[in-house]
């Protein structure tokens, strides 16, 4: 949502939103304009109404219930309601476009391509979901022909969506609150896949090959048949070396300054995507060097007493084991991006819906095994109803079964998993914290 109220303040359009949090990303929507109203109240949109001489479209998140008192009031005064994805595909409609699917790296890969066509000189627009680092921002109102955005699968309404290239990273199931099944998600990112006028996709993914006919395949594990490749030379904690092929061809060799088998995926596919749009090979090996990960993908937040403090948004057992093994690298390695090289993996785990973990209670339990010491924050209900017997206390003792010398710690609450972290950790441990909830406020509480 603040992605979007930047690019239309940016393109002169009055903007006003409400959030009753004061962060960096509101106080920046402040700075460039835009109106924040701090109260979600009837009240707001009678001041839009007020202060505006023609009605306003009130954009909505899929978060936003009937309920609300700003939406009630919309709807009273008959104002045209959007979600936000209608607003994304009006802009998407606008201008050559690539729109990034798929169920992890989405974020990460849309953020790679906005990476590399910057340093190419194409300025794009960009709508992510994640803080771009080399903009300083989700969202970016660029000057060039192509916009890049990131195709949310959460909720279904990427079928609205008509890039002029569609990427699919990978498939499978998540979201269980919104879909009935593997076969009902599927079925939804094919017809974004049908909207697309260009779509690639990854050869890896074995859902993807079975179901998907795109226009062009990527790969990491072969050349040959293939529109693009990259297969690994040497994978370190620090960087990956890879050899970048083009129907079978090599084009040339380059190093990507992330870690891990999942990041060199989604690098190949952001090069891919700018292959398949024109860009040469050349410009794009030098934006190669300047690639970063979004903001909270394996994102060092401080050292605090000697423990590297790394916050990550992984939430799913996929992107759990993913991040643990490119941890992992790090320790045994004695290669990291990080101030010293970790001795000890020490992770943290907050738990995302009560729906997630019971549908993936026994993936999570073998996912989280892969670490030196283990601590898990209660669930992050993200507005859910709790489950019974469904809690962090049920996946420490499904994790124990399978792996009994493990150390792990189940906290009560945020203040005291900030004191298992002082107890439990010691200097250069790597202290990895896991979640899209509240877990990301570990290194403020530490830092206090």
């Amino acid at each position: 949502m603040s992605a979007l109220a930047k690019i239309l303040v940016d393109r002169g359009h009055p903007v006003s939103g409400s959030d009753p949090r004061d962060n960096a990303t509101v106080q920046d929507l402040q700075t460039q304009g835009v109106t924040v109203f701090k109260q979600q109240t009837a009240e707001s949109i009678q001041s839009v109404l007020a202060t505006n001489k023609l009605p306003p479209v009130v954009v909505i998140s899929t978060a936003i219930p009937e309920t609300n008192p700003e939406l009630q009031n919309a709807r009273e005064h008959q104002l045209p309601i959007w979600h936000r994805s209608d607003l994304l595909a009006a802009l998407i409609d606008q201008q050559a476009s690539i729109a990034v699917a798929g169920s992890h790296g989405k974020t990460t890969t849309s953020t790679l391509i906005t990476t590399l066509l910057i340093e190419a000189g194409e300025d794009p627009t960009a709508v992510i979901g994640g803080v771009v680092p080399c903009l300083g921002s989700n969202g970016h109102s660029g000057q060039g022909r192509l916009l890049v955005a990131e195709a949310d699968e959460s909720d279904g309404s990427l079928v609205k969506f008509r890039p002029s290239l569609g990427v699919i990273t990978n498939l499978e199931l998540d979201h269980t609150d919104h879909y009935d099944g593997l076969d009902d998600l599927i079925s939804t990112l094919q017809r974004f896949g049908q909207g697309c006028e260009r779509l690639i996709a990854n050869y890896d993914d074995p859902i993807l090959q079975e179901h998907f006919e795109p226009t062009a395949w990527w790969s990491n594990q072969q050349s040959e048949n293939i529109a693009f490749a990259a297969l690994p030379l040497q994978l370190d904690g620090d960087r990956c070396r890879a050899r970048f092929y083009e129907n079978g061809s090599a084009i040339g060799d380059f190093t990507l300054p992330m870690a891990g088998l999942h990041n060199l995926s989604n690098a190949t596919a952001a090069l891919a995507a700018c292959r398949m749009e024109g860009i040469p090979f050349e410009a794009l090996v030098k934006g190669l060097a300047q690639l970063q990960a979004p903001g909270r993908r394996f994102d060092l937040r401080g050292t605090w007493e000697g423990r590297h403090i790394v916050d990550d948004y992984a939430h799913h057992p996929s992107e759990v084991r993913a991040t643990l093994s490119m941890a992992q690298l790090m320790v045994s390695s004695g290669r990291s991006p990080l101030p010293s090289p970790p001795q000890r993996l020490v992770a943290v785990f907050q738990p995302h819906r009560f729906s997630r973990t019971q549908q993936f209670l026994e993936a999570f339990a073998e996912a989280l095994q892969n670490c030196d010491a283990l601590l898990l924050a209660p669930v992050y209900a993200a507005g859910e109803e709790s489950i019974p017997g469904i809690c962090s206390n049920a996946l420490a003792q499904r994790i124990r079964s399978l792996r009994p010398d493990l150390e792990i710690t189940v906290a009560e609450n945020l203040d005291q998993l900030t004191d298992l972290v002082k107890q439990r950790s010691r200097p250069d441990d790597l202290v990895l914290a896991m979640g899209a909830g509240t877990v990301n406020s570990l290194w403020g509480r530490l830092a206090r």
